[in-house]
């Protein structure tokens, strides 16, 4: 049987590849190793990281970049820049793979944390709410038209979707309460929760109960939490599934609004851009881990990483959304400075509650 491929991209072997690669321009020392790495990692993966690398094409004065009228991105040629190694451009996928380990690491705990409270404070008020409609913001249960004109309403794919987990679930606990026919507590059915299922619980419930889980944060601003949950959990799906994140373009900008009297974010000031790269994630995930952990040094171990990133011309900081290219912005995210780089914000976790807790009294 012959399959047609006058449409695609002719099948190369790694060495070939490597070739390639040297005909366009950048440099391989070590040709066997460089074959090794495309045959472990992938010559398409890697091109994400070498992209940047690649001579953008200009129109016909020679100065000004082509851009593609989709992305509005300059449109690059297959030829590579002066000096792009081989080998630096494999340091910024191990790199990138340093940075999304780290970040799982930090969206775990606050995955789990914010689970907790969602649990805790709705079950205080029913142990079965989360199978209640008085928690639920109406509009949510409005019916609406699929394309194909099936009705739907967003609560009801929801408590679909949760029953399918609670079915489909492993967890001990779950097949406990399951197999003697009781009801699942909410503290124990969130533990087959994901964390897509979390944030669009948060955005189901009322006003009121939204608040209830904010208060824990420091926030008194529902939407801002929804996006972050919502952009957090892009992330983390990015993350797990190995994506590139570094220079990362989120499709939504992260919210800041309402974070404007809090110490921390007046001392980011984050801006647009930042907030639509991974720069923002980090700081909102570090105030997060803050609120949960005081004494965290997950900041420091952020930073040490990222001033250690592979040095591109390139592949600059300010891809990251940070406002130079200096490296990591250690000052504002600590209140000192001292031999220990990750100085925890304990101190801004407290200003930030007094500071709500004052808001909410005046």
């Amino acid at each position: 049987m012959t399959t047609c491929t006058c449409l695609t991209k002719p099948h190369k072997e790694h060495v070939e590849l490597v070739h390639l690669l040297q005909k366009r321009g950048m440099e391989i020392c070590d040709k066997d190793r460089a074959i090794r790495k495309l045959s472990q990692i992938g010559y398409y993966r890697l091109s994400g990281f070498w992209y940047p690398c690649r001579k953008p094409l200009t129109e016909a004065d020679g100065v000004t970049y082509s851009k593609d009228p989709v992305t509005k991105m300059p449109i690059r040629s297959d030829l590579f820049q002066e000096n792009v190694r081989f080998d630096d451009i494999t340091d910024l996928y191990l790199f990138d793979k340093k940075l999304r380990q780290l970040l799982l690491n930090a969206i775990e705990r606050v995955e789990i944390h914010i689970r907790s409270v969602i649990a805790h404070e709705l079950g205080r008020l029913d142990p079965l709410a989360y199978k209640s409609e008085c928690y639920i913001n109406p509009n949510v249960m409005k019916e609406k038209k699929r394309p194909d004109g099936s009705k739907y309403t967003i609560w009801g794919d929801w408590v679909e979707k949760q029953n399918g987990m609670i079915q489909s679930s492993t967890v001990d606990c779950i097949k406990w309460h399951k197999k003697r026919g009781k009801e699942i507590p909410f503290w124990v059915v969130i533990e087959c929760w994901d964390f897509g299922l979390m944030s669009k619980y948060f955005q189901n419930l009322k006003r009121t109960y939204q608040e209830l889980v904010c208060k824990h944060f420091g926030l008194d601003n529902p939407k801002t939490f929804r996006s972050w949950l919502t952009e957090l959990n892009n992330l983390r799906n990015s993350c797990a599934h190995h994506s590139r994140v570094w220079n990362l373009k989120m499709a939504n900008a992260i919210s800041t609004k309402g974070t404007e009297g809090i110490p921390y974010f007046q001392r980011l000031n984050l801006s647009s851009d930042a907030r639509e790269r991974i720069y923002a994630h980090i700081a909102v995930l570090w105030y997060l881990v803050q609120m949960i952990g005081p004494s965290s040094d997950w900041i420091g171990r952020v930073a040490d990483l990222i001033d250690c990133k592979p040095r591109i011309n390139s592949c600059p900081y300010t891809a990251m959304g940070f406002q130079s290219n200096k490296g990591f912005p250690r000052h504002k995210f600590a209140y000192f400075d001292g031999a220990n780089s990750s100085c925890p914000l304990a101190f801004c976790s407290i200003l930030n509650r007094i500071w709500l807790s004052c808001k909410k009294t005046v």
